[in-house]
């Protein structure tokens, strides 16, 4: 664990693998933090990969700040790290929130990004409802703290069966959501009720780009995927059985396994 001040954020991040290793950038979603890809960062680092997971503004370790944090105030953080840490070009990969982060990496930073792996996501702009939602939720959360939350979406995080068929792992994403500070949870909620359309420059994106998605995810299910597929020209589509919304947790194996044949053939 490192921690750099960057970009008006205090980055907490782990820094693995070999220093000329080619560089691989995770990013969590919501409402998580960098410990969820331990199982990627172990597969990769034993292939020679270099691999950064920060833990975004408000989450893990970072300190919540009240108000709302754009996706792009997170873009920005991640590449103002990369600066400290003289990264260049760099693989960018992200699930759910964190894959918005990444596409949002390709609009504001297009010179860092060698190629990007978008797990469970969605480039879609929020809609009015989702935006009203996601509002609600940011008050809820403060209002109740996260636990109630946790408890509602954690068979819907990963798939129903994984929740009773993997109890551990079910208990760590639990454990995660619950240790996540209210208030950056909130904070990131408002500001991704606010995210643009991504489909323009992912459209136009020359990048290899690896979509992946559980079959049983029901938050973007496989038909985003295959429609975020469709969108990028030199993209690769990789459909995780057994898994939900969080295929790199429920089904590590699997997804690594599609992870470095990706980055094999960049």
């Amino acid at each position: 664990m490192n921690p750099l001040a960057g970009n008006g954020a205090t980055e907490f991040f782990d820094d693995s693998g070999p220093r000329d290793g080619a560089p691989v950038i995770l990013i969590h979603g919501h409402p998580f933090n960098r410990t969820m890809w331990a199982p990627q960062t172990a597969a990769l680092t034993a292939a020679g990969y270099r691999v950064i997971a920060p833990d975004l503004r408000g989450y893990g370790q970072n300190p919540a700040e009240p108000g709302t944090v754009p996706l792009a105030a997170l873009a920005d953080d991640t590449a103002a790290l990369l600066g400290r840490l003289g990264i260049g070009r760099a693989v960018f990969g992200g699930v759910s929130m964190g894959g918005q982060i990444a596409m949002e990496m390709r609009l504001r930073h297009p010179g860092l990004v060698r190629a990007l792996v978008l797990s469970d996501t969605s480039p879609l702009p929020e809609t009015e409802d989702g935006r009203k939602r996601r509002r609600e939720l940011a008050d809820r959360l403060l209002a109740e703290g996260m636990r109630p939350y946790a408890e509602e979406v954690i068979g819907k995080m990963l798939a129903p069966y994984n929740v009773t068929g993997m109890p551990e792992a079910a208990a760590r994403i639990s454990a995660m959501m619950c240790a996540t500070d209210p208030q950056g949870a909130a904070a990131a909620l408002r500001g991704r009720a606010e995210r643009p359309d991504y489909r323009p420059v992912l459209a136009a994106t020359t990048e290899p780009c690896l979509v992946v998605v559980g079959a049983d995810d029901v938050y973007t299910p496989v038909a985003e995927a295959e429609a975020l597929h469709a969108l990028m020209p030199h993209s690769v589509l990789a459909v995780i059985e057994r898994a939900g919304h969080l295929p790199g947790v429920e089904q590590p194996e699997a997804f690594n396994a599609a992870l470095l044949e990706f980055l094999a053939g960049l």
